[in-house]
């Protein structure tokens, strides 16, 4: 199944609106979990500040993924400045695949 790269960048100064919805951003991704190959916080260059999210998904097509990922809880709140969804091929290491 095709897979895609999910690079979501979060507002400027949007933590508290992150915290306030990542219960149901966490509990979205769960009842997906089927789809998603890797997903995690991304952080700013202090290594704890967040910046954002990455996810790497499996959809049949690129709009699928699109549709989906407007989705989220985080993005239906307005967190994300930017969403690149672009195609993606795991090559190498020791994830899902």
């Amino acid at each position: 199944m095709p897979q895609f790269l999910i690079n979501a960048r979060d507002k400027a100064g949007a933590l508290e609106l992150r915290m306030a919805n990542r219960p149901a951003h966490l509990e979205w991704l769960k009842a997906h979990a089927e789809k998603i190959l890797m997903v995690g916080p991304v952080f700013a260059d202090d290594g704890e500040t967040f910046a954002g999210s990455a996810l790497v998904v499996e959809f049949e097509t690129l709009h699928e993924a699109e549709n989906w990922a407007a989705r989220d809880p985080y993005a239906q709140a307005g967190l994300f400045q930017s969403v690149e969804i672009m195609p993606f091929k795991w090559v190498m290491g020791s994830g899902k695949p």
